[in-house]
């Protein structure tokens, strides 16, 4: 498993581009008019939104707590120190518990039986093998804290105990999460948007209008996303909590 994780970590960049190409692969529906009447698609939406939303807020609260640098050097696992403030008090591996509910949260909303039944099994394994292979190369670079840390914290399970002293000892950097978090909030925003606008006609119900609105809102999403990344280029933007 150590192996296989290594592999994916690898490539785990790519992963992404390929699970979110999967959520327009025809594929019977989770919920369907015959079983829910014609307003059907208003429990996929919900659902969907309600899920991959508090993927999101995971992530976000966990970045603007207590970053972990942990993306890999050369293509490899790598971590210059062990954190386990912030969200990571709670959880070992909350980054991937966000990514996880993201994902299943626009599969839901792809209304995609094959995506949720599927696709997120298969990129549980792997998600599983990579957290393998993360936590070997902790455990050899950190030993017994490793080891302790462990023992105390659930790797995936949120333990919620005691989180309103995590939140209320430490201050959320904003910046921070919207300098380290804006390439995917660019990528999920508009893959939500596409589900929602070419999906469902139910919701827009002329097709000359649906390209407007689509295009309407890639531009002002592209517009803030080439925003932030000027004022993270130039310096104007920093994650310092100054």
């Amino acid at each position: 498993m150590i192996a296989i994780g290594n592999f994916f970590f690898k490539y785990r960049n790519n992963l992404f581009i390929i699970l979110y190409l999967l959520l327009f692969l025809p594929s019977p529906q989770l919920f369907s008019p015959g079983q829910f009447g014609p307003a059907y698609y208003l429990y996929p939406v919900i659902l969907g939104l309600l899920v991959t939303f508090s993927g999101e807020i995971i992530r976000g609260v966990t970045i603007g707590l207590a970053y972990i640098i942990r993306g890999g050097r050369d293509k490899k696992v790598y971590a210059e120190t062990l954190v386990t403030e912030g969200i990571f008090r709670h959880c070992r591996n909350p980054l991937y518990v966000g990514n996880i509910l993201m994902l299943l949260g626009v599969g839901i909303l792809a209304n995609s039986l094959i995506y949720v039944g599927i696709v997120m099994p298969l990129f549980l394994f792997i998600y599983q093998a990579i957290v393998l292979a993360e936590e070997n190369f902790l455990r050899n670079k950190f030993g017994t804290q490793f080891d302790a840390y462990c023992s105390r914290v659930n790797r995936w399970l949120i333990n919620f105990s005691g989180i309103s002293e995590t939140f209320k000892d430490m201050r959320f950097n904003y910046k921070r999460w919207l300098l380290k978090e804006y390439n995917t909030l660019l990528v999920w925003l508009i893959g939500i948007v596409s589900i929602l606008i070419f999906k469902y006609p139910e919701i827009i119900r002329n097709a000359d209008n649906r390209i407007v609105v689509f295009a309407g809102i890639v531009l002002v999403l592209g517009a803030l996303y080439a925003y932030v990344r000027h004022l993270k280029k130039s310096g104007k933007m920093t994650d310092s909590m100054a």
